[in-house]
């Protein structure tokens, strides 16, 4: 079995954890953590039955992988004998703005490496992850590396050079989704209903929306298409989104967001 190591005992770090054991793909005795000067290695340890390590000599003693899901702030304080440590280590890193070339430089002996954007719907097994390796990837390591991907959804293999757009549309998409809905529920207790039914038909209606896209053969506007009947009710809705330049904003958006985590990628 493979033996994981995990620098970082977060939400995406439990995720990952509790689906590699609920898939078969590790056993709690496999998999170790560490965390920073606060409780989440200790209560990850708990609540799934894997190990906390106290230093990184006993998080990489017999590592196999390792997962690097600490704070991006956090890697500059990393100790320099990390290196040596992950010396034929596959080094699989999901922290966000971090390029391959600088974990080349604090991994510079890891077998490979790979570079992972996650969502947070992966905290409940329904995320999409792009991901890029630094160098084509042996059998056994692309099967570790979708086993762990798998656990926290679906993935998509991606250019490094598109992880930005990637961080843009799913990275940060579920915040969009959120503030949709926030909006929607609003609009209905707007237009007479009660807070929660209001929230329950946003909540079930995006849910059910989501569900049947993902089961259809189609494309979302032939999906909307069906909805709206001319001169109907939606047809009034869709109209003042053309007006408001519904599309243009959402692309306007993503452009942003695109760009801030171009931004916050120089020189890391």
């Amino acid at each position: 079995m493979t033996r994981w190591s995990l620098l970082g005992a977060g939400a995406m770090a439990g995720a990952m954890v509790r689906g590699l054991i609920a898939s078969g793909s590790a056993r709690a005795g496999d998999v170790i953590c560490i965390g920073g000067n606060d409780p989440s290695a200790a209560n990850l340890s708990r609540e799934t039955g894997i190990s906390a390590a106290a230093t990184f000599q006993e998080l990489l003693a017999g590592a196999d992988v390792l997962i690097v899901a600490c704070k991006p702030q956090n890697l500059a304080s990393l100790p320099a004998d990390l290196a040596q440590l992950t010396r034929g280590v596959l080094v699989i890193s999901i922290v966000a703005g971090k390029r391959i070339g600088t974990l080349a430089r604090l991994f510079p002996d890891a077998r490979n490496l790979v570079r992972v954007m996650p969502n947070t719907p992966g905290q409940i097994g329904a995320g999409v992850s792009g991901w890029c390796p630094q160098n084509a990837l042996a059998e056994r390591d692309r099967s570790i590396v979708l086993a762990l991907l798998d656990a926290l959804g679906k993935n998509v293999e991606v250019q490094e050079s598109d992880l930005n757009a990637v961080t843009a549309v799913s990275g940060s998409g579920p915040a969009y989704v959120f503030e949709f809905a926030a909006a929607l529920r609003e609009a209905g207790m707007a237009a007479g209903l009660p807070a929660g039914t209001s929230a329950l038909l946003v909540q079930e209606t995006l849910l059910g929306a989501a569900r049947l896209l993902a089961q259809s053969d189609t494309t979302p506007e032939t999906l909307r298409d069906r909805v709206t009947s001319p001169g109907g009710t939606t047809a009034a809705a869709l109209a003042v989104f053309a007006q408001a330049g519904f599309r243009a904003i959402v692309r306007d958006a993503v452009a942003a967001a695109t760009r801030r985590s171009e931004e916050l990628s120089i020189d890391s």
